[in-house]
């Protein structure tokens, strides 16, 4: 993503990158709050939620910006799409939803979990499928270096690291920016919260004291600061919290007190940051759409959150869900490589065109979960597990 907003993960989230969404027991720890009720089966509309998140920001990607994209249509999308660039526009917003959904899951999956559990399965979640994908994206920029810009050796085996941006690199994968906000969420809940055991009472004080920080963050204004507490999407991150603890605990003031106070900050901060005063073009944004859709993407947790989709149990989403990650990371390079075939060199029309990227970046989504993440993932955590000998060590504290 190259605009001011999205420069392009999630989940997570959004951004789709939190593994298992299953919760844990109800059994509360001492002095912690009892929990309303297990919630031991799979969300399966969050599942849903976020393939739709990641569908959102493809569309953004594939229709309703220019640059990359416009050279591989040969023409600005808008000039094609018209009326579907205005609302792929506002698919940026899908990497919000992202947030929001990894803020209820990271606090679902990591209930009851040690910190070193906790951080297996995030590298074990996250990095297999990521590697693939800077080598997928790295490749099609050595066979057609118009569509996606080859970058130097140094600059891609940075990248392998996930930590380009902070180290100032280029980003293979331009859905990167997203990906470290993710690992940065992972790191201060697993430190903060998880390393003393995930409790009602400490998952409040989280939230109740990542608000404030935001808000001394935006007074302070300084990049630091900006970069340690990212207070712009950190807002997502706590209402998905605070939606996992009212999904597990039923609703308290305090609670929804979090999530609106966390809508109010965050539509401030879209509203500012994909709408401009005087702003005019094909790509032209309404504040008040962006208010609302900012609203929708809490609704629709919130419905998740209370149990009003309970009903969408289908078996498909979980196998939707899979591919959310996957197609995440490889959609935007990838797909502008697949318009430049399909397009100009097949002759294929617009919406061909655009539909058979779409159902391509879904089938390599499949493949790269069939046999990099299932076959990867598991083996992975399995070697990041210290042995019991080295168990003895850190508990001896050698």
């Amino acid at each position: 993503m190259t605009t001011s907003h999205v420069l392009p993960p999630p989940a997570t989230p959004p951004a789709g990158t939190e593994g298992d969404a299953k919760d844990a027991s109800p059994t509360a720890p001492e002095g912690d709050r009892p929990a309303r009720k297990s919630g031991g089966s799979r969300l399966r509309a969050l599942d849903g939620l976020r393939l739709a998140a990641a569908l959102a920001v493809a569309s953004y990607h594939y229709t309703a910006k220019d640059q990359e994209v416009a050279q591989s249509w040969g023409t600005s999308p808008h000039n094609l799409f018209h009326y579907l660039s205005k609302v792929g526009t506002y698919g940026t917003l899908g990497v919000q939803m992202f947030f929001l959904i990894s803020g209820f899951v990271i606090c679902m999956s990591s209930w009851g979990k040690p910190l070193s559990e906790f951080f297996r399965s995030r590298v074990a979640r996250l990095y297999p499928a990521y590697w693939v994908a800077i080598v997928m994206v790295t490749t099609a920029s050595l066979i057609l270096p118009v569509v996606v810009h080859h970058l130097r050796s140094d600059e891609i085996l940075l990248n392998l690291t996930m930590f380009q941006q902070p180290m100032g690199s280029p980003r293979v994968l331009g859905v990167d920016w997203t990906l470290w906000i993710e690992l940065k969420f992972y790191i201060f809940f697993g430190l903060l919260v998880v390393w003393k055991g995930v409790t009602y009472r400490r998952v409040v004080l989280f939230c109740c004291l990542w608000t404030v920080a935001c808000v001394f963050a935006r007074v302070a204004d300084n990049p630091f600061t900006d970069e340690l507490v990212f207070r712009d999407h950190a807002p997502f991150f706590i209402a998905g919290l605070a939606f996992y603890l009212i999904h597990r605990y039923g609703s308290d003031w305090l609670l929804w007190g979090i999530v609106v106070m966390s809508f109010l900050l965050a539509q401030r901060y879209e509203v500012t940051a994909m709408w401009h005063p005087g702003m005019s073009g094909p790509y032209a944004r309404n504040p008040y759409v962006v208010i609302a859709l900012v609203a929708l993407i809490f609704l629709v947790v919130a419905a998740v959150a209370l149990g009003w989709l309970s009903w969408a149990n289908w078996s498909w989403l979980t196998f939707a869900g899979a591919l959310t990650y996957p197609f995440y990371l490889i959609h935007e390079h990838l797909g502008w490589f697949a318009i430049r075939i399909y397009h100009r060199y097949f002759d294929l029309g617009a919406y061909p065109t655009l539909i058979a990227t779409v159902l391509t970046m879904l089938v390599l989504a499949y493949l790269m979960n069939k046999f990099v993440e299932k076959p990867f993932g598991p083996r992975l955590k399995r070697a990041l597990k210290p042995s019991e000998e080295r168990k003895a060590l850190i508990r001896g504290g050698a």
